[in-house]
């Protein structure tokens, strides 16, 4: 049974408390450094910080509801040529947990020496909402609890996992009382073992947690399940589609945005798809009597979509990256979907769930059997 224990929130300071278990953990050497979000100076924003200073935790912003880059994204440039020699603290959100464990199947990021310390996520806000609503991290946790907020993305207001997976180390905020606690709980091996390094003991009941938990998950399926139902209304056949991606500039930005999308080169950056002779457009044009420009917009969107569309965690920050607004999160989000259902397969859930697309299974698709 994993080992829990509540840490005191003293006068309401939700962020205080965390940073004062995060110190501990580097004051007695059980971690050499953290990865976490920090404020940068003028507060409108977080970035992801390698912090070794001890004292340098006094400014960290793990809880803060806004999500710049995912972070799967910078452990991956971590550790993609390799372990770290240190141990290094990895604050990440249940989508960046999913989005690394991914990673990690398909040979992109390596998790030894790391330790994941998973955060409950009630949501969060895309980076020009966070700057404008100015709402300090401990006001948003208490008042917002993220399902009533409607300024949260709509990638948040639809995930069904707001409660980390394959932590090491969980901070529960879900279901507790924020004035005075929030939950510590060391989901494994190595998560219990550096929870009795710091002398702690005891085992707090979760069911208040587990049942919050459930209670919010259960509301975002249900919203979810609207969200699926609609795009697939609005994004059914080509026309409706082109409609869809019709502003779209092709610069790509969604791509380098996406956690998934980790190819060193681009196929739809390369000459195959980019260089081409005057005459050639010219003979596009003729043939169809006009030729969009860029051209292979559409291509570009359903290449990218069958590169990773069972790997997607649907964080929704493709849609946030784009400069012209395009819900690219509706074809991620509904392709993606409909993807991992055809395999029964939840990206992240588990290191042991083979890639759908690595594995054979004889029992899959049965429908199409000759």
């Amino acid at each position: 049974m994993p080992k829990n224990f509540m840490l005191e929130v003293k006068d309401g300071d939700v962020t205080g408390a965390l940073r004062g278990f995060l110190k501990s953990l580097l004051e007695k050497g059980l971690l050499d450094a953290l990865l976490t979000p920090a404020a940068v100076p003028s507060g409108k924003n977080v970035v992801q910080t390698l912090v070794e200073d001890i004292g340098r935790i006094d400014h960290v912003d793990p809880l803060a509801p806004v999500m710049p880059v995912n972070s799967a994204k910078i452990v991956s440039s971590l550790t993609r040529t390799g372990a770290p020699g240190k141990k290094i603290g990895v604050v990440l959100r249940s989508c960046e947990l999913r989005a690394l464990n991914e990673l990690v199947k398909l040979k992109q990021a390596d998790l030894t020496n790391l330790v994941l310390i998973g955060v409950d996520c009630f949501g969060t806000y895309s980076v020009q909402d966070y700057a404008e609503a100015g709402v300090s991290t401990d006001a948003f946790l208490k008042n917002a609890s993220g399902d009533g907020d409607a300024k949260i993305r709509l990638a948040c207001r639809v995930c069904r996992y707001p409660a980390p997976l394959n932590a090491d180390l969980t901070i529960g905020l879900i279901g507790m009382d924020l004035n005075r606690e929030l939950l510590i709980g060391g989901e494994t091996p190595e998560g219990e073992r550096l929870l009795e390094a710091l002398g702690i003991e005891g085992n707090a009941a979760t069911a208040k947690r587990d049942d919050a938990v459930a209670k919010l998950a259960a509301a975002r399926e249900k919203e979810k399940g609207e969200f699926l139902k609609q795009a697939a209304a609005e994004l059914g056949g080509l026309p409706s589609m082109l409609a869809a991606l019709s502003s779209c500039v092709a610069c790509h930005n969604c791509r380098v945005a996406c956690p998934i999308c980790y190819c060193r080169e681009c196929l739809l950056d390369s000459p195959t798809f980019t260089q081409w002779e005057a005459d050639k457009y010219l003979e596009w044009a003729d043939r169809k009597g006009a030729l969009r420009l860029p051209a292979d917009s559409l291509l570009f969107h359903l290449v990218r979509l069958n590169h990773m569309g069972a790997s997607c965690v649907a964080c929704g920050l493709c849609e946030d990256a784009c400069p012209n607004g395009i819900e690219v999160f509706k074809l991620f989000g509904l392709g993606g979907a409909k993807v991992q259902q055809l395999f029964d397969y939840l990206p992240g859930r588990s290191l042991e769930d083979e890639l759908p697309l690595t594995a054979f299974k004889e029992k899959e698709f049965k429908n199409f059997e000759l």
